[in-house]
């Protein structure tokens, strides 16, 4: 049964490198650089837009990244329509059809503020991402489901709340999410553009850390059920810009006994021989690093272990250099 169980994770895993390995050979530096030649370029025309985005790239996955990279980097997150459209969510939450002819009413609204202000929320960015995609003749979907962060969906699905895309690259088909790619609303909601790679073409079972789509052919590797979507640890843009997949715990709510030992461990999709890895917990503005033991790296696997002597409750953080990667809560009890 144990080797069944490890031929199963060394497919997977397997399967998810193919993924994120696919264009390892592709330089994406000419790509960016005609994203960033055509910086500020007007909305108006997108047929226009795509033409310059993509005639002079050989491939679909240049054209695509040019793409890709100008919507994230010219496109900012609206945090004040996001907040419109989620009171109307609210406010129409036993009325389908009330919210479905007041949406189809502020999507008016919600394109001029795209084309004139280039600001919009998750709907907007997946619309855009398809749209250029269409005048590139590069196959591309919206997908909407549920986007799991530390503010929503972190212990059930409430309700759908994001949208990202599927695009078809050489007959197969790829996850991304320009949205969260783009940067991220302040505490003081100022839009901080801050791009990060991570979300791009990201290899199916690190996506769907925190993306569950409504219709499930969209998960792509098939294995993933929305129990354990609720139940695994909570992620952050910093564990997709690190491109780590959580293994152990595989769950973010864990229970043991005082002076029991657990296993941390993570899958690396990058090669990195120098990331310093480390457990923290914070106690009011303070962090306080665990001492933990028995840190192995093997074939892409980080390993470790922690034991925790005193009961009590812990909020507990993987961090890679300073970025939190995962977070886990642990009651430690009497043994």
């Amino acid at each position: 049964m144990k080797n069944t169980l490890l031929l199963v994770f060394v497919f997977i895993f397997n399967t998810a490198n193919a993924q994120i390995s696919d264009f390892k050979t592709v330089n994406f530096t000419i790509a960016d650089n005609v994203a960033k030649l055509n910086k500020g370029a007007s909305l108006e025309n997108l047929p226009v837009l795509a033409y310059k985005l993509t005639h002079k790239l050989p491939t679909q996955v240049e054209k695509f990244r040019a793409i890709y990279s100008w919507v994230c980097n010219n496109i900012e997150g609206d945090h004040y329509q996001h907040a419109k459209v989620s009171r109307k969510h609210k406010k129409f939450k036993n009325d389908s059809i009330g919210f479905a002819k007041w949406n189809n009413e502020y999507k008016k609204t919600a394109f001029k503020t795209l084309v004139n202000k280039k600001k919009t929320m998750c709907t907007g960015y997946a619309y855009l991402i398809k749209e250029l995609c269409f005048f590139a003749s590069i196959d591309c979907e919206i997908v909407d489901g549920y986007g799991r962060s530390i503010v929503s969906n972190i212990e059930k699905l409430d309700k759908p709340n994001h949208s990202w895309n599927a695009v078809k690259l050489n007959n197969k088909w790829y996850l991304c999410d320009a949205t969260w790619s783009s940067g991220y609303t302040s505490a003081e909601n100022i839009f901080i553009n801050e791009y990060n790679e991570g979300y791009f073409l990201v290899e199916p079972i690190l996506f769907a850390k925190n993306h569950y789509p409504l219709n499930k052919k969209w998960l792509l590797n098939k294995v993933l059920m929305e129990s354990n979507f609720i139940a695994s640890p909570l992620v952050y843009g910093e564990t997709f810009k690190h491109s780590i997949i959580p293994i152990s715990p595989s769950m973010m709510a864990i229970s043991i006994q005082k002076e029991d030992r657990i296993t941390f461990s993570f899958k690396t999709l990058k090669k990195s021989t120098t990331d310093k890895v480390s457990l923290v917990q914070f106690i009011g503005n303070n962090e306080h690093a665990f001492k933990i033991s028995d840190l192995k790296i093997e074939n892409g696997i980080t390993a470790f272990k922690y034991q925790f002597n005193k009961k009590g409750f812990y909020d507990v953080h993987l961090k890679i250099n300073n970025d939190i990667v995962a977070t886990y809560t642990i009651e430690v009890t009497k043994s």
